[in-house]
């Protein structure tokens, strides 16, 4: 109940300062929320628009698939393993503070500029986060844990399965939600070039009418995306990770 009132308090105090800025720039630079609500629900009647949500939808989840199965399992191997992990540190090292949206030209070449081109982008980039985080979960798995578990005769899968797969869950949600925002971000990047479907192409065509209230629904939308992504991952790990919840 809290968390819900939390919601309400927060979304009315945007409201009121969305409103005020409104005010303040006037409607030709910022619609009001009651002007975006209109164009919403306008807007929700057609199929269009819901195309260009459920396209960008699409993509997030494609992207969250691809980046989760590739980057976890390698991320705990790392983690378990030194020999393993001392290998591939100095190409993570190199790779990682690279700025992933620098190869966006060269994924587009690679994998064109249709859906896979663009799930492929917001893949990688989610890729590196799950990674690193991760490795350093897998990684930070105490001793004594795993010491207690070969005493009692456990064996590696043993180990993986009651020690450091519920150790890293935690920190793998955290790292989820954190790429939500950065997903929702970098979508809207990869969706400015070579498409006519997807949020990001739809706030670019609005803005390229000067459709104000169109421009503020997109964002919404993707501000939207991003809470039910969260809130998704939060809800996710309360379920799996009960024994974390104390």
């Amino acid at each position: 109940m809290s968390s819900r009132l939390g919601y309400l308090w927060g979304s009315l105090l945007l409201l009121l300062l969305w409103q005020a800025a409104a005010w303040w720039f006037g409607e030709l630079v910022l619609s009001g929320p009651a002007v975006v609500l209109d164009k919403l629900v306008v807007e929700g009647q057609t199929k269009r628009f819901w195309l260009h949500v459920g396209t960008s939808a699409m993509r997030i989840a494609a992207a969250l698939a691809i980046s989760f199965v590739m980057a976890v399992p390698l991320g705990l191997l790392l983690g378990s393993s030194r020999r393993v992990d001392k290998i591939a540190r100095p190409i993570i090292y190199l790779t990682y503070p690279v700025p992933k949206i620098v190869f966006l030209p060269i994924v587009f070449l690679i994998f064109g500029l249709g859906d896979v081109g663009k799930i492929a982008m917001l893949s990688i980039i989610l890729f590196f986060q799950l990674l690193i985080t991760t490795r350093d979960a897998a990684r930070a798995v105490s001793k004594s844990a795993r010491y207690s578990l070969y005493s009692l005769g456990g064996t590696r899968y043993d180990m993986f399965c009651h020690v450091i797969w519920p150790s890293c869950l935690p920190a793998i949600f955290t790292a989820l939600r954190i790429a939500t925002g950065t997903v929702v971000a970098v979508l809207f990047f990869v969706e400015s070039v070579g498409t006519r479907y997807g949020m990001g192409f739809y706030i670019l065509d609005a803005w390229g009418r000067a459709d104000v209230p169109a421009i503020c629904v997109g964002m919404v939308v993707l501000a939207l995306m991003g809470v039910v992504l969260y809130e998704t991952f939060d809800i996710l790990e309360k379920i799996f990770c009960r024994w974390n919840q104390l």
